[in-house]
């Protein structure tokens, strides 16, 4: 049986009070989008539009691209198998740690990973070592911006370094964009219609709470390559369910200032709690904070009915390391509680 190897698994275990191993967006999902989700459920007994076509408009227009450049997916890990089952990157560069579906996806497409392991020392922070890890053997590269789980960002003139070099090796670039809406980062999309071989990804999931609804999307403007890839899966991948709550999402224009306004608050709030408890924080912009501490200590907060996110599974980390995503500041005020019931007694 495939491990699970991620957050919100909240089935089959002991009562879970407060879930902070997953990353979503704290404000939860937008009321608009629930209201749509109840006003179309007559919509829900026909098959849903396997085009998506009225998502990919709206999607077009807030992204500023043609629909040819967007493919939408069962969320972005979705988009990632069908890339690499596109594809099928002999040697894949990855940098370690992160998100681990891109390994599993080029595994199971048959590649190899190769890893560029990022310091401790140097807050995990993606550097120039990235430029010669990047040669003529690499077929693609995976980056997620700002990476999962250390929040880091990758600067702006590296991140276009890297794409100007992975044009120079004929190395498709991955650019996982999940979490960046709750940075104030630019997004590479506006590289898209000069580089054919970048791919930029996004979720709904993260960023509308839509979690267990699934909805992502790749920007790409190679239109063979998206058609590729959409011949990689089953036809009805992306629900009526998830295209109305897509649609709806994207008229939400206020969510995500919102969003980041309470995040420029509670995240370092979060951190500077963590700290204050003896725990060693890396820097990090995105919605939830990596730290390190003595072993065993989600077990510990899970009997407690809190569960947060063991990091020990990512390639270049180990049992010290742990992920919380940031929630409502009543629900952050409980879990440093508890981290301190655990710590000091």
């Amino acid at each position: 049986m495939r491990r699970y190897d991620h957050g919100g698994d909240i089935y089959g275990k002991q009562a879970v009070h407060l879930d902070f191993s997953i990353c979503i967006n704290p404000l939860g999902m937008p009321q608009p989008v629930r209201d749509a989700l109840v006003d179309h459920v007559t919509d829900y007994e026909a098959y849903p539009d396997p085009r998506c076509r009225e998502l990919v408009r709206a999607l077009a227009q807030a992204e500023g691209v043609p629909p040819s450049a967007i493919l939408c997916g069962n969320g972005a890990a979705d988009l990632i198998y069908r890339f690499c089952l596109a594809f099928k990157p002999h040697h894949a560069l990855v940098c370690a740690p992160t998100f681990s579906e891109y390994e599993r996806a080029v595994a199971c497409a048959g590649g190899h990973v190769e890893y560029l392991r990022l310091r401790e020392d140097e807050e995990f922070a993606v550097g120039r070592p990235i430029l010669e890890a990047i040669d003529e053997r690499t077929d693609a590269v995976f980056l997620c911006n700002p990476n999962n789980p250390t929040g880091q960002l990758v600067d702006r003139p590296l991140l276009l370094a890297i794409l100007d070099r992975c044009e120079a090796v004929g190395a498709r670039l991955v650019c996982d964009e999940c979490f960046l809406p709750f940075t104030h980062a630019e997004s590479l999309v506006s590289q898209c219609a000069g580089h054919r071989r970048l791919f930029v990804l996004k979720a709904f999931t993260k960023a509308y709470s839509l979690a267990g609804i699934r909805l992502g999307h790749v920007i790409c403007s190679d239109a063979e390559a998206l058609s590729r890839m959409r011949e990689q899966g089953q036809c009805w991948n992306v629900s009526t369910v998830a295209q109305v709550a897509g649609i709806a999402a994207l008229r939400c224009r206020e969510v995500m200032p919102r969003t980041r306004a309470f995040l420029d608050e509670e995240r370092p709030f979060v951190a500077r709690s963590l700290t204050s408890l003896g725990f060693r924080v890396y820097r990090g912009d995105a919605n939830y904070v990596l730290f390190s501490a003595r072993e065993g200590l989600h077990g510990e907060l899970a009997r407690k009915g809190i569960l947060i996110r063991s990091c020990s599974n990512y390639v270049g980390l180990d049992e010290r390391f742990y992920r919380v995503g940031i929630k409502g500041h009543v629900e952050n005020l409980e879990l440093i509680e508890a981290l301190e019931e655990v710590t000091h007694g």
